[in-house]
């Protein structure tokens, strides 16, 4: 992932996996539902992810960010009850928070090339920084 943070102009240099803590300050933190690591997202149940939703989101409403990028279609469609979620910013927000999901690196996800996933990563980044295009 850290590949297509920096392709995306997140960073200015591609981050280390052991560097990931320096993207907060950056202005950009990514997360994923549910906190533990799977080789699938179909090793997690339905209940998981809502309840990995409940989770972030009170973390959230105390952190209150302006946007929340969420790694994961699916996962955001599950954990927040949107089955017509797409990869993009949502209409949903939490409190005041703006919602954003997006591609899963995933090899399941290989029509999503680094390439690809670096310009929906700029869309956000551009959406943070107030360009609205």
């Amino acid at each position: 992932m850290q590949i297509t943070v920096h392709l995306s102009g997140f960073t200015p240099r591609q981050l280390k996996p052991a560097e990931q803590n320096e993207l907060l300050s950056y202005g950009l933190g990514i997360t994923n539902v549910v906190a533990r690591a799977t080789a699938r997202a179909d090793e997690i149940d339905a209940e998981e992810f809502r309840e990995g939703g409940r989770l972030l989101a009170a973390k959230v409403e105390r952190l209150r960010p302006q946007w929340l990028a969420v790694v994961g279609v699916t996962a955001y469609r599950t954990a927040f009850g949107d089955r017509k979620a797409r990869i993009g910013p949502q209409e949903h927000t939490i409190g005041t928070t703006r919602v954003w999901a997006l591609p899963n690196p995933s090899g399941l996800n290989a029509h999503w090339t680094a390439q690809t996933m670096a310009e929906e990563y700029a869309r956000l980044r551009l959406a943070a920084q107030g360009d609205p295009t």
